[in-house]
């Protein structure tokens, strides 16, 4: 315990520049004024790419997961990730126990992920929706 408050103590000194989180990006407070539409335009670019990611992950971990452990080809392996990703439901039977195991994880594990990157993607535009709602004239 007293180790973590030295540790607490040492990363708050003022003589360290604060630093900038990517995965939280900083919004304007609602006592600041609308950002420009550059720095809108840029935040919907970034959160677009962090979705990108997110799912192109997803995708992949699907991807290897049904490959190895539901032996199939790689465009069977491709299509049944893509489709649960998405939500659409599998579409090849699977024979062994570690790719149904594999399957049920993924499954719920990619609704988590497609409903957390919607809400990434939209982000910008909704704090820009409540930022402009809540602006003082």
């Amino acid at each position: 315990m007293y180790f973590l408050l030295i540790l607490h103590k040492l990363t708050k000194s003022s003589s360290m520049a604060p630093k900038r989180n990517l995965f939280l990006p900083k919004y304007e407070h609602k006592s600041q004024p609308l950002a420009p539409s550059s720095v809108y335009y840029k935040r919907v670019l970034s959160h677009l790419f962090k979705t990108i990611c997110i799912l192109g992950t997803s995708l992949l971990i699907g991807i290897l997961g049904y490959k190895f452990l539901a032996p199939m080809g790689w465009i069977d392996a491709l299509h049944n990730a893509s489709m649960i990703l998405s939500g659409m439901g599998p579409v090849v039977t699977i024979q062994t126990n570690a790719g149904k195991l594999f399957s049920s994880f993924y499954a719920i594990f990619s609704g988590v992920v497609f409903i957390s990157s919607i809400g990434v993607l939209i982000a910008p535009s909704a704090h820009r929706f409540f930022h402009s709602m809540n602006l003082e004239d």
